[in-house]
């Protein structure tokens, strides 16, 4: 694209605040992706809704999210960059407003698709604007700038939503995005209109896109709905699993043959790309399934306030800002396969760790794994991308990329869903087990002789029981990541040796 017509127009304080503006807009949309996280067991209270329900605020906003960024590029040359950036921030505005305006789990689930739908092409755009305003000497700078905000947003994410949740309320995490919102809006269509993109008459795949909405949907509302309807016994999840599964064969097939596929998966025939996606895949959605449980578990089971929760999963970003500099680095110089499975066998470790936790556990005991594994973020990010984007032609970096952040947010939203559903029903197991085995009535009369009312020595008998089967439940959840984490480590070693680096561009 050519970026001659407006480099001359945005020099020295315009091109720093279009960059500032297009940064901070990448950086609401990445703190959206955690922020809710810490915020769960407020939503859920207020609401009056189960956890596993609960989970449908995150795995909506991923799955819109999902299904939007493959559409990123025909928006982007159907009707412009800028126009479409400006337009996703303004629609992402009005669903935060709609957001926090919730009164119901419907209404907030509905609101948060909308969220995703207009924030997936808001991170892509961000960065190619970013690319297009600063010329090429300067364009590893500002990618810098901009991957900063991609790292920081994980980050902070979980402390706000902690902090906003106790101070204020849960609506407010949605409410913070709207000044936000309006400001790079407003500054995107003053700065911005010079670095408008030529448009054209473009065609869409409608039918892929039609297709890839009904399978990703019906696989959603399946894991969403299961548990409630006890999966397979419920001719629902009967009907939705037949449907994803014929969804998902007619999709494939038709995208093979289609000359403008909205996904392509052609891609796939490299052997590096697709182990390292799958890789990936498995990878993230242990990853996200965990920081979606932690703050859940610690603020049911140990006391936590969504404050104390959020600065527990952020000790986690401290390694990642640490390390993502020298991490890209060592991937000019070693075998990224070795650095991935480095990476991907230390999340094994720090998982493994967790899966040894106690109810009355201190804070540092559950901050170890999380700064440990704020280290090893990098190792798996980093090589995993060089080698799926090493792995494919320079004219398809861009469709590949486009694909892995399709796989990776779909295994996230699917990582969460599993998590958040086995935790609930091993908790269940576990508490009948135990339930088994106590001698209650005994227990009671020592409850008893100890000042206890008989109805009062139950309940804390029952409370006893509810915390350590859910802890029990997120243990034997941490084992089965730990085993996926060792999993996705030794598979990367399937690829060939990557021959092509990536520039750094790429790799966010």
């Amino acid at each position: 694209m050519n970026t001659s017509a407006f480099q001359g127009e945005l020099r020295g304080g315009r091109l720093l605040m279009a960059a500032f503006f297009l940064a901070l807009a990448n950086f609401m949309v990445v703190l959206d992706m955690t922020i809710a996280n810490v915020s769960l067991p407020h939503i859920t209270g207020s609401l009056a809704v189960s956890t596993s329900q609960g989970t449908w605020v995150i795995t909506s906003y991923a799955v819109a999210e999902a299904i939007c960024v493959p559409l990123t590029g025909w928006l982007a040359g159907r009707f412009g960059a800028v126009r479409v950036f400006t337009t996703c921030l303004i629609g992402f505005t009005a669903f935060s407003v709609l957001c926090g305006l919730s009164n119901s789990l419907a209404m907030l689930v509905i609101c948060r698709i909308g969220q995703g739908l207009f924030g997936g092409p808001i991170m892509p755009l961000s960065q190619a604007l970013l690319m297009q305003i600063f010329p090429p000497e300067k364009q590893s700078q500002a990618m810098g700038m901009w991957a900063m905000t991609t790292v920081v947003g994980p980050v902070l994410g979980p402390i706000f939503g902690g902090a906003i949740s106790d101070n204020l309320s849960w609506h407010w995490i949605f409410f913070i995005n709207v000044p936000v919102g309006i400001v790079c809006a407003m500054g995107a269509l003053s700065l911005l209109k010079a670095a408008e993109t030529p448009t054209a008459r473009l065609k869409i795949d409608s039918i892929g896109l039609l297709l890839l909405i009904v399978w990703i949907g019906a696989l959603q509302l399946m894991l969403d709905l299961g548990h409630d309807h006890d999966w397979f016994n419920s001719s629902l999840i009967c009907i939705l699993a037949v449907v994803m599964v014929v969804g998902f064969i007619a999709f494939v097939i038709w995208e093979m043959y289609e000359e403008n596929p909205v996904v392509d998966i052609k891609i796939f025939k490299y052997r590096g790309f697709t182990i390292s996606t799958l890789s990936l895949a498995f990878a993230f959605g242990a990853f996200f399934g965990s920081i979606v449980l932690i703050p859940q578990w610690v603020q049911i089971n140990l006391g936590y306030t969504a404050t104390w929760a959020g600065y527990l999963t952020a000790t986690m970003g401290f390694g990642s800002i640490t390390m993502s500099p020298v991490v890209a680095k060592l991937a000019t110089r070693y075998d990224p396969r070795a650095l991935s499975c480095f990476g991907l066998m230390l999340f094994g470790v720090v998982t493994l760790m967790r899966a040894f936790w106690i109810t009355d556990a201190d804070f540092m005991a559950l901050a170890w794994p999380q700064i440990i594994q704020g280290f090893a973020v990098p190792f798996f990010f980093i090589p995993l991308t060089n080698i799926a984007l090493g792995a494919v032609q320079s004219h398809e970096i861009a469709s590949a990329a486009g694909l892995m952040n399709f796989v990776r947010t779909m295994a996230g939203a699917i990582g969460a869903s599993v998590a958040v559903t086995l935790w609930d029903d091993h908790a269940k197991l576990a508490r009948s087990e135990m339930v088994s085995r106590m001698q209650i009535e005994e227990t009671q009369q020592n409850l008893i002789r100890h000042g206890f009312s008989p109805d009062g020595a139950l309940g804390v008998i029952s409370n006893l029981v509810d915390k350590e089967a859910l802890t029990l439940s997120v243990n034997h959840i941490f084992l089965i990541f730990a085993v996926i984490f060792v999993l996705a480590g030794l598979i990367i070693w399937l690829c060939p040796k990557p021959k092509a680096n990536v520039g750094a561009g790429h790799v966010h």
